[in-house]
C-alpha cells in the first residue's frame, strides 16, 4: 500500500541539557513548527542523553514525556529514542508515534560497549528488527551503533525510508557519514539521520535521497526535504539490483 498523503521528511539537530523538561520542550516545538503529513527523526535519547547517575530520575521521566509526543504526533510521524524499564531491566527503545499512538518499538539490539552502555542496559533481540508500514509508508529505524551491522542492512532491504536515530562519537565522523550515504545507496531509498548536537557527538544530521545525494542541516535544528515514492521507484527501476 502507497501513501496518497505528500509526506515531507525532517532531521532534527539540537543540543541535549541537563535540563529533561526543557529537552522535551525544545523537541516538541520543533515537532509542531513541522507541517502536517511530516516524518520527523530526533537524536537517539534526545531527551536526558545517557545520564546513567540519574538513571532513576530518566526511566521516572520517560512515560511522561512519551505521553507528551503522543499529543504531538497527530497526522505525523516521529521517530527517536527513550531508555525505559521493562519488569526490572533498562532498554534504550527506538520509538515510532503516529496519530497518537506508539506504533512500532523495538530496543536497541547492539549496544556500545565503548560506551559502557552493556553495564546499564540490556541488548534487545535482533528478530525484532524489521520494516514496518506506517501511513503507507515503509520504514525501517537503526539505532546509532546497528548502523555497522551488515544484518541489519539485509532486514532493511525494500524500506523506503530508513531512520537512523544515533548519538554518534565525534571522533568517528567520517564513519557515520561514510555508513548513512553507503546505506541510501545500496537500498536506494531515503535515509533520515539525526545526531545530537552535543560536543561529543558530530554534530550532523541530514537526508540522503535514493540517488545517495546528501543534504545536512549545518546549524538548522531541522532539515526538511519532500519524500517521493516516484524517486525511490525511478532508482530501483534505473539502477536495478533485484529490491522489490
Amino acid at each position: 500500500m502507497t501513501t496518497s498523503k505528500n509526506y515531507t521528511l525532517h532531521s532534527l539537530l539540537f543540543e541535549t541539557g541537563e535540563d529533561y523538561e526543557q529537552n522535551l520542550q525544545t523537541l516538541l516545538t520543533l515537532i509542531t513548527n513541522t507541517q502536517e503529513h511530516s516524518l520527523i527523526v530526533a537524536p537517539e535519547v534526545c531527551l536526558t542523553s545517557y545520564d546513567y547517575e540519574n538513571m532513576e530520575k530518566m526511566l521516572s521521566f520517560a512515560p511522561y514525556a512519551v505521553e507528551e509526543i503522543k499529543k504531538v504526533s497527530h497526522n505525523k510521524i516521529i521517530i527517536l529514542t527513550i531508555l525505559e524499564e521493562r519488569e526490572g531491566v533498562v532498554y534504550n527503545f527506538a520509538k515510532v508515534f503516529h496519530n497518537g499512538e506508539v506504533v512500532y518499538e523495538r530496543a536497541k539490539a547492539k549496544l556500545f560497549r565503548f560506551g559502557d552502555e552493556h553495564k546499564f542496559m540490556q541488548e534487545g533481540d535482533e528478530e525484532n528488527f524489521k520494516i514496518v508500514t506506517v501511513d503507507g509508508i515503509k520504514l525501517a529505524v537503526f539505532i546509532c551503533f546497528e548502523l555497522r551491522f551488515k544484518s541489519f542492512w539485509q532486514k532493511s532491504e525494500g524500506a523506503d525510508v530508513i531512520a537512523v536515530p544515533s548519538w554518534w562519537g565525534v571522533l568517528r565522523t567520517e564513519h557515520f557519514k561514510s555508513l548513512t550515504q553507503a546505506l541510501a545507496i545500496m537500498n536506494q531509498c531515503y535515509v533520515v539521520y539525526s545526531d545530537s548536537k552535543n560536543e561529543e557527538c558530530t554534530k550532523m544530521s541530514g537526508i540522503i535521497t535514493p540517488q545517495g545525494e546528501v543534504r545536512r542541516n549545518g546549524n538548522a535544528p531541522c532539515l526538511e526535504l519532500p519524500y517521493s515514492k516516484k524517486e525511490i521507484r525511478l532508482m530501483r527501476r534505473y539502477m536495478d539490483v533485484g529490491i522489490e
